[in-house]
């Protein structure tokens, strides 16, 4: 309680323009199990095989050498950031790490590989809290943004779940259903709502899409403007429509490693430009704390506007049903 007051305190200091240091341990840490991924989704870089930075897959040691230096301070783990998670053999493993410690953990998956002695596993792994990503009521929309993927699939993935779930008494993660919006599927969010019911999730979830490139005739880009991030000015260029002010509530209280132990700010850090430090090479505590990480918290709350990824920024664009 005292590191989260510690980090609240902080924030809401810089906020007021005092810019003090960081003195809280992180309370939140995202892992990326691989970047590996089974799919070719048109924004994402796995899906684009795009990066720059290596493909790989977290050894269960670096999560463990993390753990060991702020597991006492960690609310959440969220084993997720590029890739998809079920990619790793030992990813039950990885959660069972964190559940051990008390840690409510998460991980975001496109469902391709929930077979039901795997669903078995993910139970008995102890994970809080499980997001399955269906963006499509049909093949056909389905696969217009979730490129190389079956909808049935997901569909036979969530059901696996569900029972996975029934056999175990009720327990087991939190099934969430996420739906991201985009122009192909936007028909379709009455009947995902009437469908996620049907199908024993306990949320439903819809998500506006990131574009990198928004611009005239997008094929993911919305009609309906309360379900993208973007406004096209009178001028014509489309621009987020998030008010932009000089300050960020992650870069005070979470962080996210890349699966070779690169520690960035952001999950928009998508190929570790703004790479703070390499756990294994310097301690967490190091990184964390260190002029580097300071000298980015300082530039955040004064010129926001000169980092590129913040100005893609979502924070405030996600709409829940």
């Amino acid at each position: 309680m005292g590191n989260a007051w510690a980090a609240h305190r902080g924030y809401a200091q810089n906020q007021r323009g005092n810019h003090v240091p960081q003195t809280a341990w992180p309370l939140s840490l995202s892992i990326e199990p691989t970047t590996s991924c089974n799919l070719r989704c048109p924004e994402c870089p796995s899906g684009l095989r795009s990066f720059s930075r290596p493909t790989g897959m977290l050894d269960p040691a670096l999560l463990e050498r993390a753990l060991n230096e702020m597991g006492r301070y960690l609310v959440y783990l969220n084993l997720y950031f590029q890739g998809e998670p079920y990619l790793h053999p030992q990813l039950n493993e990885l959660v069972a790490m964190a559940h051990a410690r008390g840690i409510y953990t998460s991980t975001s998956t496109n469902a391709h590989f929930l077979r039901p002695e795997r669903c078995d596993a993910i139970v008995r792994s102890g994970l809080s809290r499980l997001i399955i990503s269906i963006d499509g009521m049909t093949q056909e929309t389905y696969s217009a943004y979730r490129v190389g993927g079956q909808l049935e699939k997901v569909l036979e993935g969530t059901r696996n779940m569900v029972e996975a779930r029934r056999k175990n008494r009720g327990r087991g993660p939190h099934l969430v259903w996420q739906f991201l919006v985009v122009g192909p599927n936007e028909h379709e969010l009455t009947q995902i709502k009437r469908e996620a019911r049907k199908a024993g999730v306990d949320e439903l979830v819809i998500k506006t899409a990131q574009i990198d490139d928004p611009r005239d005739g997008h094929p993911l880009l919305t009609e309906a403007p309360e379900l993208r991030r973007y406004d096209r000015t009178d001028g014509g260029i489309w621009k987020i429509r998030n008010t932009f002010q000089d300050e960020c509530w992650r870069m005070w209280q979470g962080c996210v490693m890349t699966w070779d132990g690169k520690v960035v700010p952001c999950c928009f850090d998508k190929d570790a430009h703004h790479s703070m430090g390499i756990l294994g090479e310097n301690n967490f505590e190091e990184i964390w704390f260190g002029e580097a990480y300071a000298a980015f918290r300082h530039q955040i709350f004064t010129q926001r506007s000169s980092i590129e990824m913040c100005l893609n920024c979502s924070e405030g664009s996600h709409a829940y049903a």
